[in-house]
């Protein structure tokens, strides 16, 4: 019982340490916050990868869950604008579930499905955007990759406000005549503007 409950303990520990501070903080780091020894975490834990993939497992479930969600919605834009809100969530939320399904991180390997599929909806959302003329002609998987990338780039000292409009002008870039007219490109955010808690 008394190993379970420790188990249980460090998993707690990681998850709020790798949202917050990501996937490099050492495992000597983990076990002091949990209040144990680092030979207790190893025995549970006998690589930082075990660890990752316990501490983040219910939360890439949970984006697993979102991305289908997204390829059920029957609005492309919605649809689209959904998962970079979402990624933006992510980014002031869980700094580690970004590097294990967006970074290339070493410890998230046993996510590396979870990143192929999330990928290949990527492109199914934009292809979908695109035909449907919700998005400019032009507009590619990677343009999109682009806007998630600066997100993931976003100083953490700025305000979620500030990152609300980051996200904001980004989708005002990707779709269908924004430029040429605002008031189209406003109604087109409308649906999904939100703040980002």
């Amino acid at each position: 019982m008394d190993a379970e409950l420790n188990r249980l303990r460090i998993i707690a520990v990681a998850r709020a340490a790798f949202a917050g501070e990501g996937l490099d903080l050492p495992m000597r780091e983990i076990a002091r916050r949990a209040g144990l020894g680092i030979a207790t975490v190893h025995r549970h834990f006998p690589a930082r990868s075990d660890l990752v993939t316990a501490a983040l497992a219910e939360l890439v479930a949970e984006c697993r869950g979102d991305m289908r969600a997204s390829l059920d919605e029957p609005d492309p834009w919605r649809a689209l604008s959904g998962v970079v809100h979402g990624f933006a969530k992510h980014r002031l939320r869980d700094r580690g579930l970004n590097e294990a399904l967006f970074g290339s991180h070493p410890a998230a390997a046993a996510f590396a499905v979870d990143r192929r599929e999330q990928a290949r909806a990527m492109e199914q959302l934009v292809a979908r955007a695109r035909e449907a003329g919700a998005v400019r002609p032009d507009v590619t998987v990677e343009d999109v990759r682009v806007c998630l990338g600066a997100i993931a780039s976003f100083r953490l000292g700025h305000s979620a406000t500030d990152l609300q409009r980051l996200v904001e002008l980004l989708l005002i870039g990707l779709a269908a005549d924004a430029s040429a007219s605002p008031e189209r490109g406003a109604r087109r955010l409308r649906p999904r503007r939100q703040a980002i808690p």
